[in-house]
């Protein structure tokens, strides 16, 4: 069962829309634009003068408001035998998560220019087609309507490869987070004596104790791991 409590939450975290929304060749139409209309002249009040020999009154600045200052980590509670965590956030911002998560969307990046590029193309020979058809030779049309063809059947499988691709990617990424944050939790886990660590996410938790919460410490301890440091 070690791992498979957090499989869920990271699942959500990686799963990805698809793609590419539209199948390749299929150009939606652009909404109708409503007619630009002048907004209404914002009507000034006049100008009051004060009388001759009065100074206005001062203005006083509004006071600046503070940011709230951060709040401390919850203490541990002494004694307690069950503490939980949120993956989510340790996959968001540890370090390790934020590697898994560029390498993925980097791979979505490259699939989306390419799609890009590839409906670029059809589009350009579809417009040829509807200018320039009429006057063509019955043979470099039907050479051209052919092209147009298997550009759109190909950039409906390269849509479907690049899908299976991410999602194979997604899956990797997630299999080897879940390998190097499980034995963090538990070693953390031991260290204060725990029974269970509960997965916030997935465990229906209505309330806890903010200081039962792992997360942070499950966060630095990755974190020291990756970068060498000492866990605080």
């Amino acid at each position: 069962m070690k791992g498979f409590a957090i499989v869920a939450s990271l699942s959500f975290i990686m799963s990805a829309a698809p793609v590419f929304a539209q199948a390749a060749g299929q150009t939606q139409p652009k909404p109708a634009q409503p007619p630009a209309t002048q907004p209404p002249k914002p009507t000034t009040p006049p100008a009051t003068t004060p009388p001759a020999g009065t100074t206005p009154p001062a203005t006083t600045p509004a006071p600046t408001v503070p940011p709230p200052a951060a709040q401390p980590p919850a203490p541990f509670p002494a004694g307690a035998k069950i503490a939980f965590i949120n993956p989510q956030r340790i996959f968001q911002e540890s370090v390790e998560g934020k590697a898994a998560y560029n390498r993925v969307q980097a791979l979505i990046q490259k699939k989306q220019t390419e799609g890009q590029e590839r409906q670029k193309q059809l589009a350009a020979n579809q417009q040829k087609l509807q200018t320039s058809g009429g006057v063509m030779n019955e043979a470099a049309r039907s050479q051209l309507e052919k092209e147009i063809e298997k550009q759109q059947v190909d950039g409906q499988r390269f849509q479907q490869d690049a899908q299976a691709e991410i999602n194979e990617l997604q899956q990797e990424v997630q299999n080897d987070f879940i390998k190097k944050v499980t034995p963090v939790i538990e070693l953390v886990a031991k260290e204060k004596g725990l029974h269970m660590v509960f997965d916030v996410a997935n465990a229906g938790l209505a309330w806890g104790d903010p200081g039962l919460d792992l997360t942070n410490d499950i966060i630095k301890r990755m974190d020291a791991g990756k970068t060498g440091g000492a866990a605080k």
